[in-house]
């Protein structure tokens, strides 16, 4: 499963993308960017409900990043830039967590083909986001009960969670990207 290659119609798509014109991208990137910030702000607009909505924020970066690598950074970037108007105390947890996984996914697909590849530099960005939010920020990115002083187990439980998480996420990706590739290209 791991070791299975990611289909052709991921590269052959992302050809087709890139020949479109730059104002059509620019269009989708923007839009992505926008549906991405109402996810991630979700979790402090709606409380409770909210927390639910707020990982799903990852599927607009991951999609433009898997299309472009410059559209995803831009999506990214300018959702920074829209949570800071919408809900600036996700500002802390969207650029090292929801959206660097999709950033690094997203991207991972044009430079890897096997799936293990794809998930582990998912794994490596999300739990170096996750890593650098508990132990430098001292940020409860696990909830008030995990502590922020380093600790082997929480490092090692950190690395598991983003490895499962990464490999849910590539899947997710591979499923979405084909009901979308209809409308892409």
């Amino acid at each position: 499963m791991f070791f299975k290659p990611i289909s052709e119609e991921v590269h052959l798509t992302q050809l087709i993308f890139n020949k479109r014109k730059k104002t059509m991208k620019l269009i989708l990137g923007a839009l992505f960017a926008c549906i991405a910030a109402i996810l991630q702000a979700a979790g402090g607009l709606l409380p409770g409900i909210g927390l639910f909505f707020s990982p799903f924020a990852t599927a607009p970066i991951l999609l433009c990043s898997m299309l472009s690598i410059p559209l995803g950074l831009m999506s990214y970037f300018l959702t920074i830039i829209l949570l800071f108007i919408l809900q600036p105390s996700e500002l802390i947890v969207f650029p090292f967590t929801t959206g660097l996984l999709g950033l690094g996914i997203g991207a991972s697909f044009y430079f890897f083909r096997k799936r293990l590849s794809i998930i582990t530099s998912g794994t490596i960005l999300l739990s170096s986001g996750m890593m650098i939010l508990l132990y430098i920020f001292h940020f409860p990115v696990l909830g008030p009960s995990v502590p922020d002083s380093f600790s082997l187990l929480t490092t090692a439980g950190i690395i598991l969670l983003a490895f499962l998480y990464s490999w849910m996420w590539v899947e997710i990706a591979l499923h979405m990207f084909k009901r979308l590739k209809m409308f892409i290209s």
